[in-house]
């Protein structure tokens, strides 16, 4: 098979963007469109309908804010004339069952849903050093690789049936938002006794202790106080719980998933809506006891 020849992209957000504009590098023509208009990179065409993105596109991608969207974006799909035979690569953090419920309502139609979310957050996005999670016909990803190549560094078939690419990505997302919750109050502690941040970050960094949190969002986002690693804090706190909501169906063990989870709860009660979410230190921060 060949890769596609034209392109869609439906969601032009914090991910969606850079991602569209690294697409748009490519040899295929990409049409985009987003609620919000103007959002198109350069290269790639605006149009102003999800319906023309679909007729003029072999594939499609998506990078929608969550499961109620891509599923409301299927069923639009779904009553289009002559998409069958076309390919949806979602690439949202929507949960197994959405995806599964995607993938049911564009089958009856003849199109190809691929459960596809990414990693690496937006500066990832930017540099196109993104993963990519394909739950999926392995032979659509390697008919689609010149394509994914363009924007993501990282490419992982984690099995044929959608839902699974959505595993994965929560538990990613899980283990991101532990470290990020447990290392913000372990350098609280270090700083009640008296030793400097930048010292308590080289000295985890290069022992047992050491995770992306103290690595990267330590001494990059929270250290100089930009908090601008480029992921909301509600998007965290979304996807923490949807994990927490598939941890207790799937009935696997989850008393650490449920405390991360109320954590990232009150956080995102705590700021005001588009916060980064390494403001998590602030919000923690003003809790220590006196």
């Amino acid at each position: 098979m060949s890769a596609p020849k034209t392109l869609g992209f439906i969601g032009l957000g914090q991910m969606g963007q850079p991602i569209a504009a690294n697409i748009a590098n490519g040899p295929a023509p990409l049409l985009c469109y987003d609620l919000v208009a103007g959002r198109a990179p350069e290269g790639a065409t605006e149009v102003v309908s999800m319906a023309e993105v679909v007729a003029g596109a072999e594939t499609t991608f998506l990078s929608l804010i969550d499961g109620a969207v891509v599923n409301s974006v299927a069923t639009e799909i779904a009553t289009m004339g002559g998409v069958a035979g076309k390919v949806v690569v979602d690439m949202s953090t929507i949960g197994p069952n959405a995806a599964k419920e995607a993938a049911a309502t564009l089958a009856a139609v003849g199109v190809t849903y691929i459960d596809a979310p990414v990693s690496g957050g937006r500066q990832g996005a930017l540099k196109a050093s993104i993963a990519i999670i394909w739950g999926g016909p392995k032979a659509e990803m390697d008919r689609h690789r010149e394509i994914i190549d363009l924007f993501c560094a990282n490419a992982f078939h984690v099995g044929e049936e959608p839902g699974q690419g959505q595993a994965v990505k929560l538990l990613n997302n899980f283990l991101t938002a532990t470290s990020m919750s447990a290392s913000t109050e372990a350098v609280l502690f270090g700083l009640h006794h008296g030793v400097d941040m930048k010292t308590i970050l080289d000295v985890v960094k290069v022992s047992t202790g050491n995770n992306t949190a103290i690595s990267d969002k330590f001494p990059n986002r929270i250290l100089p106080r930009t908090f601008d690693a480029g992921f909301f804090a509600e998007l965290m706190n979304k996807d923490v719980q949807l994990y927490r909501r598939y941890v207790e169906e799937a009935g696997t063990p989850g008393q650490i998933g449920a405390q991360v989870a109320d954590v990232w709860q009150q956080v995102d009660d705590a700021l005001p809506r588009q916060s980064d979410f390494t403001r998590i230190f602030e919000v923690l921060e003003k809790r220590k006891k006196k």
